[in-house]
């Protein structure tokens, strides 16, 4: 906090496991209801300060891109930490790293593009719209990218001049803490960028709750994105949540076999399932459903499962015990449901994985829209493929969920793709691909998915206010009351 690395007063501290080995690799802090208020308070001086708030945008700039240097100079220690805490690959862990980057230096290149609007409201009347920081933003950003997630709150609100206070997920705080000892390296001032750990009930909740809050942005489950939005209501602040998925991939009978299967298994198996966006519900034309099953199982029993620092792997290890839990649950749950388990569903054990938490890619076939698998958010590598006869059909499973976050469709016809994708209500789709995306491009939700959106101008937008500065050119009397 302010620029120190400060002892917690809480006596208890959280073991950071290796999801691959379960091995303790660091203990970390549980920062108190006091001491999150305390870092809370801190960031509102340094915004009311101006040190920061009051820099020009090039100024800001400057430093945003001094922090881009320090994650690309230290590329091989963010990895190393990424896949030790998180579980994933490394080659997952390193893109992670270098979009991190990208992304600290898109914002710097933002910040000195024109910005705002200027009109004639009236003859002798010129009006401008500007756009200023928010004051204090609290951050708090899940497991699943512990530093990607971070970057992605982090350069837009400190390129917009507030002041932030980041809660990293409790169990992967390991790289949001070499993060913020780069930034400690550059040229930002003291205090504008506040670091506090410890468990949501306590730490995030008091940043939701604080009145010197003026807007929290949250990245993780529903459930808990509703309690953030109860926990705001208390000053009305701005509210930006990006929450779940089950997100549907069309496969139409047109679709190019090879190019729909392959990204497919690249949409649910990417971060081993732990993915908001992944393309849990493959939604397949009947004329081609038995091929594309036989296909897909095939090439996703030849996935190589392991540790995400073993360069043979292209899968990793769940993040912990209590997720991997969860997912067995709901393999188990689907099983009794009815459906048809026709790939993995267990524990991986053999070869030395007995010691992590490591899950088969599980496939399930011949499920029906009223399923627990098909309905609830999983997290994990399972999918579930479901039968759909014509275009109608598939549009109305489609948005048969209270998700709207991502969606595809695979087709050769590209009017129907377009049609078809245009009908789908989510936030971010794709035709012919999946997980393609760029920082210049907006990323959120529909409907319980979430409020608001990350990255892009629209990403910069979520950290700003919006004024509008009235100028009398000709001052003189209204004479109204004459």
């Amino acid at each position: 906090m302010n620029g120190n690395w400060v002892e917690s007063s809480n006596p208890e501290k959280m073991e950071i496991i290796n999801p691959a080995t379960q091995e303790v690799i660091a203990r970390a802090p549980l920062g108190t209801k006091e001491e999150t208020n305390e870092a809370i308070k801190i960031a509102k001086q340094t915004f009311e300060s101006a040190v920061w708030s009051g820099q020009s945008p090039k100024e800001r700039a400057a430093v945003l891109l001094q922090i881009a240097d320090k994650l690309q100079e230290n590329i091989d220690v963010l990895t190393d930490l990424e896949v030790q805490n998180n579980g994933k690959t490394r080659r997952e862990a390193q893109s992670d790293v270098e979009e991190a980057a990208s992304t600290f230096r898109y914002y710097a290149g933002l910040l000195t593009m024109p910005n705002g609007q200027s009109y004639e409201a009236s003859g002798d009347i010129q009006t401008l719209i500007v756009k200023e920081p928010m004051g204090v933003a609290g951050l708090i950003v899940p497991w699943n990218f512990p530093l990607l997630m971070s970057v992605w709150k982090i350069a837009p609100a400190l390129a917009a001049g507030n002041s932030i206070l980041l809660k990293p997920a409790e169990i992967t705080p390991m790289t949001a803490v070499k993060l913020f000892e780069l930034m400690d390296e550059t040229d930002l001032p003291k205090g504008a960028a506040n670091l506090i750990m410890g468990v949501g009930s306590v730490v995030g909740q008091t940043i939701a709750e604080s009145n010197d809050v003026d807007i929290v942005s949250f990245t993780g489950s529903t459930e808990v994105g509703r309690r953030i939005m109860q926990a705001a209501s208390g000053n009305l602040k701005k509210v930006s949540l990006e929450l779940g998925g089950k997100s549907p991939n069309i496969i139409f009978d047109d679709a190019d076999l090879e190019t729909a299967v392959d990204y497919a298994l690249f949409g649910i198996f990417l971060g081993s399932g732990q993915v908001c966006s992944s393309g849990s519900r493959l939604l397949v034309q009947e004329g081609i459903y038995d091929t594309f099953v036989e296909k897909f199982v095939e090439k996703a029993k030849a996935i190589r499962v392991g540790p995400g620092n073993d360069e043979h792997s292209q899968m990793g290890a769940i993040v912990g015990e209590k997720h991997f839990k969860s997912i067995l649950d709901y393999i188990r749950i689907g099983k009794e449901e009815g459906a048809n388990l026709v790939l993995g569903g267990n524990r991986i054990e053999k070869d030395g994985l007995d010691r992590g938490f490591f899950i088969e890619p599980t496939v399930f076939t011949h499920v029906t829209s009223d399923m627990r698998i098909v309905r609830e958010e999983i997290f994990g590598p399972v999918v579930a493929i479901q039968k759909f006869k014509g275009e109608e059909e598939a549009v109305r499973i489609a948005n048969d969920t209270d998700f709207g976050l991502a969606g595809a469709v695979f087709s050769t016809d590209h009017n129907k793709a377009i049609r078809v994708i245009k009908k789908v209500r989510a936030g971010i789709t794709w035709v012919n691909a999946y997980h393609l995306t760029n920082i210049q491009a907006p990323w959120g939700g529909y409907k319980q998915s979430g409020i608001g959106r990350s990255l892009s101008t629209y990403g910069l937008d979520e950290y700003q206010e919006t004024k509008q500065i009235n100028i009398h050119l000709e001052p003189k009397p209204i004479g109204w009351f004459e």
